[in-house]
Formats: C-alpha cells, sequence, structure tokens
C-alpha cells in the first residue's frame, strides 16, 4: 500500500491524539450525521431494498468463488475491443507498468479521477519519483492533495476539513500547481467550487494522458464503469488521448443484469442519491471518440490471499459506498487518518489488514478499531459481516502463526501487548472444558469479590484505564439457580 501512512503509530495511539482535536470532531460530527440521514431516507424509497441487498452479496459471492474465470472473460472481452490489459502483482509492479505507459507517451503529466486503487499503491509518489506529475481532479482530492494532506474517508476525503479551511489551502497553494485562486475568495460553497473548476479546465484541456480506476468491470462485454456525482471524471476519461485504468481485480462483475443491481444500491448508500448524476462506461476504443489508446491494469496487491480466507474474503464484496464510515462511532470521533490507510472506519479494519497482513503494529492495532456494534453489517449495501470479519482477525492478531502471502509462507508475530491476552485465553479455555475447576473458580470469586481491585495491574492496566471493571456476583449463577429452580449442577 501507499507509503504515505508508513510510520504511523497503532490505531489506539493515534485515535487518542484525534478525539482531543475539537475542530475535527465537530468537522466529522456534522458531515457523517448528514449523509447517514440523507441515506436512511433515499434507502427508504425502495420497497425491495433488503432483496437488492441479498442479491448484490450473492452476485459477489459468486464472482469471487470463480474469479479466475470471469478475469480470464474480461481480459478477452478488452482485448477484443481495442484495450489493452496488463497483470500487476503487487503495488511495485502496478505503478512500474503505469510509469512505463506514461514514458512512451512523452508526456510528463496526468489528470487523475479519483481512485482508491491508485492511493492504495501511491501511484502519485511513484510517477513523480519519475518525473511525471499527477494532477487530482475530483474536489475532494484536489483538496487533499494541495493541503499536502492524506485522504480521510472513502467517499469524502476531505471531510476533515470545513469550509474555512478549504479557502485558506486555495489561497496558499492554488498557484503552486497551476491557475491561482481568485482574489477575495471567501468561503461560500460556489465561489470554492469555481475555484476549483477554473483551476483544473486548463489541465482537462491541456492533458494527453489519464489515469482512473474503476467501480465496476462488466465481464462479458469488458466495459468499465465510473460513477461520480461533479462530471472531473467524464472530463478525464473522455478528453486525453490515453487512458490508464488501475481497478482491483474483485471489481469485476459477470453481466450487464449483474450490474443492475449495484447502479441502484450504490448511489443510495454512498451519497444518498437515486443514481449517480455521471455514470460513465466505456468499452476498449472507438475511432473517433474518446481515447485512442486503452490500457487496463488489472491489481492483486494482496486480494488473492484474502480470497484465500473463508471468513475474510467477505470484505472483496465491497463496493467503496463508506456507508460504514458514516454510522460508525469510532470513526466519528477518531476520524480517517488514524486507521493509518486508504481505507478508513469498518471497512479498513478488515480490509487493511488482509491486504497488508497483520505484521505490522498498526495493522495488528485495526481489527480492535471497532466498538463490534454492528451498524456497519446493518447499512451495508452487499451485506459484509464486519463484526464477525473483526473477531476472526482479532484472533488471527492473538494467535499470530504463519499465513500465506504472495505466494510465501511468512509467519506473523503476534502485536506487542498481545501476550497476556493468549495466557488469559489459554486459562480460560482450560476451566471451560473443566466443569468441576470452573464452578470451584466461580465460588471463590464470589467469595472474595471484596478483596478485588478495582483496575487491573500490570498489561491489563490499560484496559481498565478506560473501563469499569465488571463487579463479580456475589452468588455463582449456577448456585442461584440450583438455589431457586433445584436440579444437579443447575439443571431442573
Amino acid at each position: 500500500m501507499s507509503g504515505t501512512f508508513v510510520g504511523m503509530p497503532a490505531f489506539p495511539e493515534a485515535a487518542r491524539e484525534a478525539v482531543h482535536n475539537r475542530t475535527l470532531r465537530g468537522n466529522l460530527r456534522h458531515a457523517t450525521h448528514t449523509i447517514r440521514a440523507k441515506r436512511a431516507k433515499a434507502v427508504a424509497e425502495v420497497s425491495d431494498w433488503d432483496a437488492l441487498r441479498e442479491a448484490g452479496a450473492r452476485i459477489k459471492d459468486r464472482t469471487l468463488r470463480h474469479l479466475d474465470r470471469y478475469l480470464v472473460q474480461l481480459e478477452e472481452s478488452v482485448t477484443a475491443a481495442g484495450g489493452v490489459v496488463h497483470w500487476a502483482a503487487d503495488a511495485d509492479e502496478a505503478n512500474r507498468i503505469v510509469a512505463e505507459l506514461v514514458k512512451a507517451t512523452g508526456e510528463t503529466e496526468v489528470v487523475k479521477v479519483k481512485s482508491m486503487a491508485t492511493q492504495e499503491i501511491g501511484l502519485n509518489e511513484a510517477l513523480e519519483a519519475e518525473g511525471i506529475r499527477a494532477y487530482e481532479t475530483d474536489l475532494a482530492e484536489l483538496i487533499v492533495q494541495l493541503g499536502k494532506d492524506r485522504p480521510s474517508h472513502i467517499l469524502v476525503p476531505a471531510i476533515h476539513r470545513n469550509r474555512g479551511e478549504i479557502r485558506d489551502i486555495f489561497a496558499r497553494e492554488m498557484s503552486e500547481w497551476g491557475r491561482p485562486a481568485p482574489e477575495g475568495l471567501t468561503d461560500t460553497p460556489a465561489e470554492l467550487a469555481e475555484a476549483a473548476r477554473l483551476h483544473l479546465r486548463e489541465k482537462f484541456l491541456r492533458a494527453k494522458v489519464g489515469v482512473s480506476g474503476a467501480n465496476f468491470m462488466v465481464a462479458e462485454t469488458g466495459t468499465l464503469v465510473v460513477v461520480e456525482s461533479e462530471g472531473n471524471g467524464r472530463m478525464c476519461l473522455t478528453l486525453p488521448e490515453t487512458l490508464i485504468s488501475v481497478v482491483g481485480i474483485e471489481k469485476v462483475v459477470p453481466t450487464w443484469r449483474d450490474l443492475e443491481v449495484f447502479l441502484q444500491t450504490l448511489p443510495r448508500s454512498s451519497t444518498a442519491e437515486r443514481m449517480n448524476p455521471y455514470t460513465s462506461m466505456w468499452t476498449g476504443t472507438t475511432d473517433g471518440d474518446g481515447p485512442r489508446a486503452f490500457h487496463l491494469v488489472l491489481l492483486d496487491n494482496g486480494r488473492t490471499d484474502t480470497l484465500a480466507d473463508e471468513v475474510g474474503r467477505q470484505a472483496l464484496r465491497c463496493i467503496r459506498c463508506s456507508a460504514c464510515l458514516n454510522v460508525c462511532p469510532v470513526y466519528e470521533r477518531a476520524g480517517g487518518h488514524a486507521y493509518g490507510s486508504v481505507y478508513p472506519g469498518p471497512i479498513g479494519a478488515i480490509l487493511s489488514p488482509q491486504l497488508r497482513g497483520t505484521a505490522s503494529e498498526i495493522d495488528a492495532s485495526l481489527p480492535y478499531a471497532s466498538s463490534l456494534c454492528g451498524a456497519c453489517y446493518e447499512v451495508c449495501p452487499v451485506a459484509i459481516d464486519i463484526p464477525e470479519v473483526l473477531v476472526h482477525l482479532r484472533e488471527r492478531v492473538v494467535q499470530g502463526g504463519p499465513v500465506i502471502r504472495g505466494g510465501n509462507k511468512v509467519v506473523l508475530k503476534p502485536a506487542k501487548g498481545h501476550a497476556a491476552e493468549r495466557a488469559a485465553m489459554r486459562a480460560a479455555g482450560w476451566a471451560l472444558a473443566r466443569p468441576g475447576a470452573l464452578r470451584t473458580g466461580q465460588r471463590l470469586a464470589s467469595r472474595t469479590r471484596r478483596l478485588h481491585p478495582r483496575t487491573l495491574p500490570g498489561p491489563g492496566k490499560a484496559w481498565t484505564g478506560t473501563r469499569d471493571l465488571p463487579a463479580v456476583p456475589s452468588e455463582p449463577f449456577r448456585d442461584w439457580w440450583q438455589r431457586t429452580h433445584g436440579g444437579k449442577d443447575g439443571a431442573k
């Protein structure tokens, strides 16, 4: 993934700092609550929403089960339509392919459609190292780029910024990247949008190479789909002479009929719209219409490894709507930067550790960046059971051990601080497998409860530093049941 996040602290430390930023919390609270309310209203208009949600989950699961077949079909379809398909096993290979394609055109700059995949691999930084400048054209991505910042939300990367901050960024930085901001720029949305439009228009008209991702790829025809709300994507996809699309292999769908389901659920779940204002579709190249050359870079970068996990693979259903972020109480308070990944929030907490592995401190901490309240699952348009995957990944972190990554066996060391938890789990497993020992332990705990500390010592101190230690009841449940209902071992 992108080097942007290398060196970031584990989630608990990053979140602790973020929650003390009142401006950040205010920006997040206002934005997420607004989007959340609009989404709920848009979804309520659809009488068969639950059926669409189930259909989306089944389509994705069926596609993932036969992903090899559909990817080969997609390659054949794109090639037949005049496009060129490249396969990238990891970020380095994908960046190398894109850089070589741009160099082959003789150009030194590209315009970009908002793309999570290119952020994931750190494409902008890789192109800059090769003397190629990438210009973000999505309004929120432009704000992030000009502000030398990092995205903090899947749908609204600059959600952590308010209008005053955006005005200051435009006034200070636009001149370094092209057309400067107008004199006397205010923080009204109309003026900010107009400043961005004027700044970007010259880039659209000058650029010879466009770079995009894709929301979906239709295997039966080789068609790629980008949905957006501003029209910048349409400009990037149609005006340049060369178009390069970097897309995760999980974005394929078998047929147009399957695509129909997601074109109903994605806009309502993301922007709370019945349909996206701009839905751009292209199939290879067409003489006299659009780019003369089209290249599709199919990105793995940990997706095949994720697919091998029967529980974790459901994260690959994700259609990047960001609905889970907008209802998550943890994200609302900590913000996206605390996750140390281009994929923040609940989906990032299960996707990033699988794509990158849990060997690093930050990735090992992400499965714990949740209260397991389940709100994310309730709003997910493809029914990803994020709490289930979180618990599964926590088990992986605690146990450590070998996994297969990139075709190689890698031993994942448990994250620092989990040795005590592993010991506690083993002790609990031993006791739960021995009813007599469990009963004795429960009675002993009840009789000595007045001597119990209010906080835990050693490694447990961090846990009780933010939580109340549950009080031990005066009588074990088994004894209470036997006394009130009769029966041996609490059985009536």
